[in-house]
């Protein structure tokens, strides 16, 4: 790769970076030709970008970056691969499925919302994060509740006066 290679991809790894704050770090290396189209495939359902990546080309695009990603860029070794993704618990759970079958892929560390997690160890934890939808849905469960109990008081108060009436 000359220097002008690595430059472009450096800025485009930069790019990547900035259009998201969700960043899963994994090492995916071992995996054969079908468990890793299999791995591509489901991240591709999951609207996750899955892209193998330089480690030296990576640090560098998390160092021009504008977000702080703290001690990741030390997990950078070996082969690794980047999941993207909008959702924060997707590649979690993904990696997490995929763990079922095989040992690979390892979390080496993930960078969510400005958290910064290090280690194959946290990946439980980030596979059951909830999702902004999940906690959006929560709340206004949470909401509801208080209203449609008053609700169903008030009809079936209204109910039984019916019914009195009818007597």
């Amino acid at each position: 790769m000359t220097r002008e290679e690595k430059s472009i991809a450096i800025e485009n790894l930069t790019a990547q970076l900035a259009g998201t704050n969700i960043i899963y770090v994994s090492d995916i290396s071992g995996l054969n030709a079908e468990t890793t189209s299999s791995l591509r495939r489901a991240c591709y359902k999951a609207g996750i970008k899955l892209e193998v990546v330089k480690n030296t080309l990576l640090a560098k695009a998390m160092e021009a970056s504008s977000n702080d990603y703290g001690d990741l860029p030390s997990v950078l070794s070996g082969n690794s691969a980047i999941f993207i993704s909008d959702v924060a618990n997707a590649p979690g759970k993904i990696i997490k499925d995929f763990r079922k079958k095989s040992a690979k892929p390892v979390l080496k560390g993930a960078y969510i919302n400005s958290e910064i997690y290090i280690g194959d160890d946290q990946l439980d934890a980030l596979a059951t994060i909830k999702s902004k939808e999940e906690l959006l849905g929560e709340l206004i469960g949470l909401l509801q509740s208080p209203a449609q109990r008053i609700i169903s008081a008030l009809q079936n108060k209204f109910a039984g006066s019916e019914e009195e009436t009818e007597a």
